[in-house]
């Protein structure tokens, strides 16, 4: 049983009687609020975790309940908002949010979302307690490398990587952002001069099966096409 509370700040009721459907068979509780005015009232009353958050509502729109919530509140927010709301969606992660949901969406990603955020959470309240940072931890996105444990995550969820496949995202997770040759990898990887460096490209193929919700659009593992391959900043 899970001991987050959940605010779902939403004034379409159907989404968000789903969403709390959703939640609420995860074990989560959860209280709706039907615009940012009802959204700080319940913040005022009860212990939140997480916040799912719409952009287009009366009173008080998304962007400014996040701004209000963020005078107090570090806890992770996730919007909502319509495609056609990009700018809506940089303004939100500009001010605050943690994270961005296009509607319409999958229940399920939503969920592997909050998950993933509640984990991280989670981590950092506890870390703040212990006054202590784990160097050893590496995140991007809901991708998660533990250096001491040799394990990796994707939204909350172990994924089994072979040693070397969990050296190669290791050192790409490392470095984020930063395109590696196929050559320098192998070097790194294997601590010898590259030869053929075919098998990374299969290693990396393996990789992203495990780490990717659509390997072939993937989210975090990129190829530079001509260059070479690097983990993407989210």
């Amino acid at each position: 049983m899970n001991l987050y509370n959940i605010l779902i700040v939403e004034d379409e009721k159907d989404i968000a009687i789903a969403i709390e459907a959703y939640l609420n068979n995860q074990g989560y509780k959860t209280f709706i609020a039907n615009n940012g005015v009802e959204g700080l009232e319940v913040l005022e009353k009860e212990e939140i975790h997480l916040a799912i958050v719409d952009v287009m509502m009366p009173k008080m729109n998304g962007i400014t309940f996040v701004m209000k919530l963020r005078e107090k509140f570090d806890f992770p927010v996730i919007m909502l908002s319509a495609k056609s709301e990009e700018v809506d969606k940089i303004m939100g992660l500009n001010i605050g949010a943690d994270d961005y949901v296009t509607k319409p969406f999958r229940p399920l990603e939503l969920l592997a979302r909050v998950n993933s955020h509640l984990r991280r959470y989670s981590r950092f309240l506890n870390m703040v307690n212990k006054e202590e940072v784990n160097e050893n931890i590496f995140t991007v996105g809901g991708l998660e490398l533990n250096n001491d444990t040799k394990e990796v995550f994707v939204d909350g969820n172990l994924v089994k990587l072979t040693p070397i496949e969990f050296k190669i995202l290791n050192l790409l997770i490392q470095n984020v952002g930063r395109v590696f040759s196929s050559e320098e990898i192998y070097e790194r990887v294997w601590n010898e001069q590259a030869i053929n460096t075919d098998t990374i490209m299969v290693h990396v193929r393996k990789i992203r099966e495990k780490i990717e919700i659509n390997p072939k659009n993937p989210r975090y593992l990129k190829v530079v096409w001509g260059v070479g391959y690097k983990i993407e900043k989210q």
